[in-house]
């Protein structure tokens, strides 16, 4: 698929413009952003992701879908509009990352352990919560994401250069 192909549940795939905008946050939530929230949860729904931008889908919105069930288990798919990182931790831990829009890639990305984030829930309320491990690694993925850095930015020339030749063998391989 090319640069404006969507695959499942409309994901769009990398290098789609998309993913490299960033989503300035709103005063208020309007219909196009709760919109793009409804769309998000469907989309989480059906791609069993962990966590997604409104960029995964084609939308420049500011609000990003999280599986918060128990270490990830079981599904709880939480909306989080405006999130914005308050504070991180200063330990930091190495792990596997990767992309509904970039399918069979996967890198260790360098994250705090914990973060704490605040964000809008959908009825505009100004929330914060603390993420630790896994949950924390995806908070802090998606909301880069959303501020339209994609996960690869994280690594070397020298690293992206390798992955993306990966991918477009992948991508030859069909």
């Amino acid at each position: 698929m090319g640069e404006g192909a969507a695959g499942r549940a409309g994901v769009v795939l990398y290098p789609h413009a998309a993913l490299a905008q960033g989503a300035a946050p709103r005063a208020w939530l309007d219909d196009s952003v709760l919109a793009a929230g409804a769309k998000l949860l469907a989309a989480m729904d059906a791609t069993q992701a962990w966590g997604l931008a409104a960029q995964h889908i084609g939308l420049v919105e500011p609000v990003i879908a999280l599986n918060l069930g128990e270490d990830g288990a079981g599904c709880k798919d939480t909306l989080l509009y405006n999130p914005r990182v308050l504070a991180v931790a200063d330990e930091t831990a190495r792990g596997p990352e990767g992309s509904v829009s970039l399918p069979g890639i996967e890198v260790e990305i360098e994250r705090p352990v914990w973060a704490l984030i605040g964000y809008d829930d959908a009825e505009g309320q100004r929330r914060e919560q603390r993420f630790s491990g896994f949950q924390a690694r995806c908070a802090l993925h998606e909301i880069e994401q959303m501020g339209g850095m994609f996960f690869l930015a994280r690594l070397s020339r020298l690293k992206r250069d390798m992955v993306l030749k990966r991918v477009e063998k992948l991508r030859r391989q069909g």
